[in-house]
């Protein structure tokens, strides 16, 4: 079985989609795909199909959408395949699992290359860093789970799972600044500030790339912006960091320089107390 859930949702046995059309049993396989191996409670499962209204019937009609899903699963698989849809989408006291491989679900092989990558990041291995930050990053086929109504639970899974991909943005950017890629950074910062326009880790990574292409005042106009925004939009000045790194551009501080400064540290903390 191979299952994608960085994108729309994918679950294949045999080249063949496991995937249901209907929502709810989507949002099981989903759910049990994040966790292979671990048992997912009845409650929990529950409380994702219909949050806290429960109707009378909920534990009958979610043992009809896991039968639903292992009808699918046994499709694929073939009369042939040893222990059947049962061993596979098993049951537990109390709960359900998928009894797959880790491996076999895209989140995990991303999260290995997250670790991997963080790791040469932080000994200062900064072509394989970008390397491993890369491959993490091409599994990504779309937002999590775009293709899938999210209850309560998914919706937290989901956002965690956003959350790291742009950190992991951030942090492929930091290795690709150190590696003097400023220039080819300009357009995706141009693009990713303008999505996150309140992010100060991306903005002081724009101000860094546009300094470092010869473009200060662009850069110095970059923190204007995002400081008139934050003052406006939530009353607050942009962090101490940001601040001494726009005052280092205003004098031309050396330590901006791509060879100077603190190895195995984000951008954003150049300037750090």
């Amino acid at each position: 079985m191979k299952i994608q859930v960085l994108g729309p949702l994918s679950a294949e046995v045999n080249g063949g989609s496991i995937v249901p059309t209907a929502g709810k049993p989507r949002q099981i396989l989903a759910l049990l795909a994040l966790y292979p191996g671990r048992v997912i409670p009845v409650p929990t499962l529950m409380e994702e199909i219909w949050g806290t209204e429960l109707p009378q019937s909920a534990l009958t009609t979610l043992q009809t959408y896991i039968l639903q899903l292992r009808r699918r699963l046994g499709t694929a698989m073939g009369p042939g395949a040893p222990g059947g849809a049962k061993e596979v989408l098993a049951t537990r006291h109390g709960g359900y699992l998928l009894q797959i491989p880790p491996e076999s679900v895209d989140v995990h092989e991303y999260e290995g290359l997250v670790s991997q990558g963080q790791s040469a990041f932080e000994r200062g291995d900064d072509e394989s860093a970008a390397g491993l930050l890369r491959q993490a990053l091409a599994l990504w086929q779309g937002p999590a789970l775009v293709d899938v109504r999210v209850g309560p639970i998914l919706e937290i899974e989901v956002m965690r799972l956003e959350e790291s991909r742009l950190v992991l943005v951030e942090r492929r950017i930091d290795v690709d600044l150190r590696l003097g890629r400023h220039t080819e950074l300009l357009a995706e910062l141009t693009e990713l500030i303008a999505r996150h326009p309140q992010h100060e880790g991306l903005h002081s990574q724009a101000m860094v790339a546009l300094y470092r292409s010869g473009r200060q005042a662009t850069a110095l106009d970059v923190y204007r912006r995002l400081r008139t925004r934050l003052i406006e939009d939530l009353g607050v000045e942009p962090s101490p960091q940001l601040q001494r790194l726009h005052q280092a551009m205003l004098t031309v501080d050396p330590a901006l320089d791509i060879t100077a400064g603190p190895r195995r540290t984000s951008t954003f903390d150049l300037y750090a107390a």
